[in-house]
């Protein structure tokens, strides 16, 4: 055995010889981010070791960190085995403090009509009720004390919202990095993950643990007790929803990928310990399909796509690229995974949305740039936003070529400054972004990969449907993420096609706004339970040509210059 001594923690751990730093942590209870699921290639499980320990640990993998961080003794933690005595010291990282997490989405006016009704009997008693059946009662009048919870989980990020469910009135929004992410990125490796009983029962309680913090932080502010909220709506992609119901995803990740449960129903408040009233219930929306997940039916009911009297395509962008086509009302959907770079993972000096990441990156015609950071920060990173950018930009500007290849610093397209930019980063071309923040040749591969998944999954589902990007009337961008994205760069990168300029609306976090609705009128839980059945489902990996179709949307040929 020997010693791992975490250095700031106060804590050490004996373990075996060959053990990993990161796993040492995790026995610790000490979080260190490590999005790829150990695989070794996000370079975000980085930690300092002490001088003196270095000739105890054994590195491995692919991923090499920059050599001015080795020099300094930073090592991955998910790729370096200790083999004797080892003192460490995390690179300790508040994600919540300054996150930006969108908490509002497109909707339309709902008629409160709820699933969960009060009643006072006039006798001492209040009755509480689901869907007209009688779960229970309450001492006193408690009529008044009716509220609820909608939650939209996402891969990376949670929202819980307060609600009055007797007057449909939002009372409080708070939101938190879903804590998954810190271990597991993308729905692929979280499936992974999760597949056998402890890694299941680590990911649902990392959820049921925030999400109760989210509840008693929402209920707090308001004055509401917690024994007053009686639904809770969960609304999440297909995967999500599978953790935070304590249902094994393995399923999803094997052929035919099928989901194990399918939405649509309730679960008991004993089953998961949510802290809200003993009567509560948790809903889970309709799922449409193993990657097309409730969070798109919520969008789906926000937006009110089926009463569509034109072409409009839907489109969350995230880890997944769901979408789902509306033809006068007639629905198809699709998803296809654009992997963890739009969430700033794999990126070289990717981040999420937090204090000091770059958002908004532009070029004039004279080459000189405008650099916008959130909060104003001091630059030290790139989020998603940013990094479509950027790589718009450069696009645009000539200095990434059509194939993604960065332009040589000799280059004679090129203005001064842009050229002044492109520097060797460990014998390798890199642009310099901001000072000491840059993009490198992996990065954009990373970007390439991922907007020609989701235009690819664009480009297929109209192929399917018979239609031109002339045809489509009307783009609905949604998610947190989308919502935060420009118009501009989506057509310079080429993750949509020129046609869809002047077209494109942002329509926030419709997963939220969507599961409001179910939780304010029943009505549309048979409405929507009903729709999900009669939508086309397209499985790409069943797409004869989409391998074709993939590799041609790789390209940055198929951007316009936009004012």
């Amino acid at each position: 055995m020997v010693k791992v001594n975490f250095i700031g923690e106060n804590k050490a751990i004996l373990v075996e010889k060959g053990t990993t730093i990161l796993a040492a942590a995790q026995e610790l209870g000490i979080v260190i981010e490590s999005p790829c699921n150990s695989e070794g290639v996000c370079g975000k499980c980085k930690v300092k070791i002490s001088a003196a320990s270095l000739k105890n640990v054994e590195e491995y993998g692919k991923h090499q960190l920059p050599e001015e961080e080795k020099e300094q003794g930073f090592v991955l933690s998910c790729q370096t085995r200790v083999t004797g005595h080892v003192d460490v010291k995390a690179v300790a990282k508040n994600r919540n403090k300054t996150l930006q997490i969108l908490n509002h989405g497109q909707s339309f006016d709902i008629d409160v009509n709820s699933f969960i009704k009060k009643e006072y009997t006039g006798n001492g008693k209040t009755i509480v009720t689901a869907g007209g059946q009688i779960l229970g009662e309450e001492e006193g009048d408690t009529a008044a004390q009716n509220y609820g919870v909608v939650v939209d989980i996402g891969t990376t990020t949670l929202v819980a919202t307060l609600v009055n469910i007797n007057t449909g009135e939002e009372l409080h929004s708070v939101s938190a990095l879903n804590p998954q992410s810190l271990h597991a990125q993308d729905v692929l490796s979280r499936i992974k993950f999760a597949s056998d009983e402890k890694g299941l029962d680590s990911m649902y309680s990392m959820i049921i643990k925030e999400l109760n913090k989210l509840i008693e932080k929402a209920a707090s502010h308001t004055g509401v007790l917690q024994k007053h909220i009686y639904e809770v709506i969960f609304s999440g992609n297909t995967c999500m929803i599978h953790l935070a119901a304590n249902v094994n995803p393995y399923s999803l990740g094997k052929y035919p990928y099928t989901p194990a449960i399918t939405g649509g129903s309730s679960l008991s408040y004993e089953e998961h310990l949510l802290d809200i009233s003993t009567l509560g219930s948790i809903y889970l929306p309709p799922i449409i399909s193993s990657f097309v997940g409730p969070d798109i039916t919520s969008g789906v009911l926000a937006t009110r796509l089926q009463d569509k009297e034109q072409v409009t395509l839907f489109v969350d962008i995230g880890t997944n690229g769901e979408m789902v086509l509306s033809d006068h009302g007639a629905l198809t959907a699709t998803s296809t995974a654009a992997g963890p770079a739009f969430e700033g993972m794999n990126i070289s000096y990717g981040m999420r949305a937090e204090k000091g990441a770059i958002e908004y990156f532009e070029i004039d015609d004279h080459g000189e740039i405008d650099i916008r950071t959130i909060e104003d920060g001091e630059a030290i990173g790139i989020c998603g936003s940013g990094l479509l950018d950027i790589v718009g930009e450069l696009v645009v500007h000539k200095v990434i070529d059509k194939r993604g290849r960065l332009a040589a610093p000799d280059n004679a397209d090129l203005k001064q400054n842009l050229k002044n930019r492109l520097v060797k980063i460990d014998g390798k071309i890199a642009f310099e972004v901001a000072s000491g923040v840059y993009l490198s040749q992996k990065d954009i591969r990373q970007v390439q990969l991922a907007k020609g998944a989701v235009r690819a999954g664009i480009e297929f589902l109209m192929d399917a449907k018979e239609l031109r990007p002339e045809d489509v009337d009307e783009i609905q961008i949604a998610g947190s993420f989308g919502f935060h994205l420009r118009a501009k760069s989506l057509i310079n990168i080429g993750l949509l096609p020129k046609e869809f300029e002047g077209k494109i609306d942002f329509v926030g976090n419709t997963s939220k706004s969507g599961g409001l609705a179910f939780l304010l009128n029943q009505k549309y839980r048979d409405e929507m339970e009903s729709l999900v059945n009669e939508i086309d489902v397209i499985e790409l990996s069943n797409g004869e040509n989409f391998d074709r179709i993939f590799v041609d949307c790789l390209s940055f040929d198929k951007h316009k210059k936009t004012a």
